[in-house]
């Protein structure tokens, strides 16, 4: 009698990739990339203790689709980091995946080409040589960790991560950002709610036991310590922005009754701009504003930046991209994001050194 058929269903193949141990042999750290990505981190914890009272600032474009527009970026953004190192840290965002509501490009490392081949050990090679590149240039990174697998490939990279709106409620994602080398930012729910936030902070600090792989990609039990250094995101919510000192002293309230870390990053981009890119110097100059009032609770802030204002579609012939513009999520353009980095550098260069612990 044959056997009916109960497993793997709905598979239609698999295909097994490189290792993150072999991968990390083809891109070795340097030790000036080791280097680059140790003091990134330890800034961003300084800052988060209160030891260093500079603001850190995660700018960049909303994903990564052209190394070539990504290298460029980079060495102007470390030139611009050289400048204000005195009262900003910049760090470079560097997004490779895209949480898609239905369907749509899910970046670089799924699909590098764009044209829905989904070459991921392509993407894996190609993203982990451009954080090389950059990490080498002295410039630290940031990303999305969006894949739990994808760290193993590239978290030795990686100064801050973000766990995103749409996972951060996701016990999946909070496991795994318990077991994250770097710091970790909780965005609140897409409804604007800032619980799901405080829950992940809650969890995320304990030791956590779940299934991941290992180095040579067997499934192994992967036990964490927990991680010291989450903490939230604002960035909007149901329609509605959360950035502005009424929103972030309810913030400070809720996380201070949690007893979880009061510091607050504000993302300018999302809601907190009605998805408006062009809005987003608006939201630097009202943080500003805050802070020189006396706000103590913001330490940090992620822009949406690329080469060239806005966004664009994926066109059917990719040789019609217009160079340095978004595939996702509107940007500013360069020479706004110097503007509104220099201004924001001159007007808290004497006022931050004051705040208090």
């Amino acid at each position: 009698m044959a056997q009916t058929q109960v497993d793997d269903l709905n598979i239609e193949s698999q295909t097994l990739l490189t290792t993150p141990r072999e991968l990390k042999a083809k891109l070795p750290l340097s030790d000036s990339a080791r280097e680059t990505v140790a003091a990134g981190r330890q800034a961003v914890r300084d800052i988060l203790d209160r030891k260093d009272p500079r603001l850190f600032i995660v700018i960049g474009p909303c994903s990564i689709h052209d190394v070539d527009a990504a290298h460029d970026y980079a060495a102007r953004l470390k030139k611009l980091a050289d400048e204000v190192q005195d009262t900003l840290l910049l760090v470079q965002r560097v997004y490779f995946e895209k949480p898609r509501t239905t369907v749509g490009w899910k970046g670089l490392i799924n699909d590098p080409y764009m044209n829905d081949t989904f070459k991921i050990e392509d993407g894996l090679h190609i993203a982990r040589k451009l954080l090389l590149d950059m990490a080498e240039m002295g410039l630290p990174t940031a990303t999305e960790a969006l894949d739990p697998i994808t760290p193993q490939y590239m978290q030795d990279l990686i100064t801050w991560s973000a766990i995103g709106a749409r996972t951060t409620e996701s016990q999946t994602h909070r496991e795994m950002s318990s077991g994250l080398s770097s710091p970790v930012g909780f965005k609140n729910g897409t409804d604007g709610g800032l619980d799901v936030a405080i829950n992940a902070m809650l969890s995320v600090r304990h030791p956590h036991r779940f299934l991941g792989i290992d180095s040579d990609g067997k499934v192994a039990v992967t036990v964490t310590r927990g991680n010291p250094y989450a903490h939230v995101v604002l960035r909007g919510g149901g329609g509605k922005p959360n950035y502005d000192s009424v929103s972030v002293a309810l913030a400070e309230k809720a996380l201070g009754k949690a007893n979880v870390s009061t510091n607050i990053m504000v993302d300018c981009s999302h809601a907190n701009s009605n998805k408006d890119p062009a809005l987003q110097t608006l939201v630097m100059e009202n943080i500003t504003n805050q802070i020189l009032e006396g706000n103590q609770s913001i330490v940090g802030l992620m822009v949406e930046s690329n080469l060239k204002h806005g966004n664009q579609s994926i066109p059917a012939d990719l040789s019609q991209l217009e160079y340095g513009v978004s595939v996702t999520d509107g940007c500013i353009g360069w020479d706004d994001t110097e503007n509104a980095i220099r201004h924001m550098a001159a007007k808290l260069r004497d006022v931050l050194p004051g705040r208090k612990a």
